[in-house]
């Protein structure tokens, strides 16, 4: 992208019926380390890649818990996502003392979006430069949203953001139709391979992902990193490489032209890095 005389405040629309400054924060999420979720009927998992700027600092915390019934996982830039995580733990806080219930799941999504919405339609804001993952388990079952920064939100059986994550889309397209009756366990280690995809040949191991699980019975919790390379070493062990092969080839095949792209988004990436995305 480039500048041009429709980008100078988040209002100007361009003839063509643009808003570039929206456009500009969507592609913040792209530039932003890979962010995956998954859901089953009773369980939704979200896994992140852990970056850091340089060898000697530590990497920024990509999934932030919101509630006992909520989580979240960002991509893009993490001081946004921080405080759009503050904002959703306050409306849970603010809606159990109310209520003495917990917040539904699509209601929080909704008052989020509202939330992203108003910075595309006011010239003194800018748009929010983070795509949101939100996992969440309420009384009508296990939800998985994303919301966008134009203010637009989904709702997902399985969903990749952030840098290379086209790779862990395909890798989800194909196993998605399992996901519904899918075990805790196998929820998990299909978010690993996914995260694995977005890798691109670097070793998987718990110092570079983060793991989150919420479930029935079972309040969100991010697992520690014992806990997540004992799983890596398992279905390692197991010889449960061979999908992430496969996928691979298909990436390298059939996907060749979705790959560059992504390539295009490392390099950003690397660029953008003081900016901690």
């Amino acid at each position: 992208m480039f500048r041009n005389q429709y980008d100078t405040d988040v209002t100007t629309w361009s003839p063509a019926g643009r808003l570039f400054q929206v456009e500009y924060a969507m592609e913040a999420v792209k530039q932003g380390s890979a962010a995956i979720g998954l859901r089953s009927k009773t369980h939704v998992v979200l896994a992140c890649v852990n970056k850091a700027n340089s060898e000697l600092s530590s990497h920024q915390r990509k999934i932030f818990k919101v509630d006992d019934h909520i989580g979240v996982a960002i991509a893009g830039l993490t001081a946004d996502g921080r405080v759009l995580s503050r904002y959703m733990r306050s409306e849970c806080i603010n809606y159990g003392y109310t209520y003495e219930s917990p917040l539904p799941v699509g209601r929080l999504v909704v008052q989020l979006a509202d939330k992203a919405q108003v910075c595309t339609q006011r010239s003194w804001k800018r748009p929010y430069g983070v795509g949101l993952l939100v996992a969440g388990l309420d009384e009508s079952g296990a939800h998985l949203y994303y919301n966008c920064p134009s203010g637009n939100y989904f709702e997902y059986q399985a969903f990749a953001i952030g840098s290379r994550s086209q790779a862990a889309k395909t890798y989800l397209e194909r196993k998605f139709e399992k996901f519904p009756e899918s075990s805790r366990d196998d929820l998990v280690k299909d978010a690993l391979f996914a995260i694995r995809e977005t890798l691109q040949g670097e070793k998987l191991t718990s110092t570079v992902c983060t793991v989150a699980v919420i479930g029935v019975g079972e309040v969100f919790n991010i697992l520690d990193q014992k806990t997540v390379q004992s799983l890596i070493n398992e279905f390692e062990i197991s010889g449960e490489e061979a999908p992430t092969n496969e996928s691979a080839a298909e990436q390298s095949g059939g996907d060749a032209g979705g790959a560059a792209p992504d390539q295009g988004g490392a390099a950003a990436e690397e660029e953008a890095a003081p900016m901690d995305i």
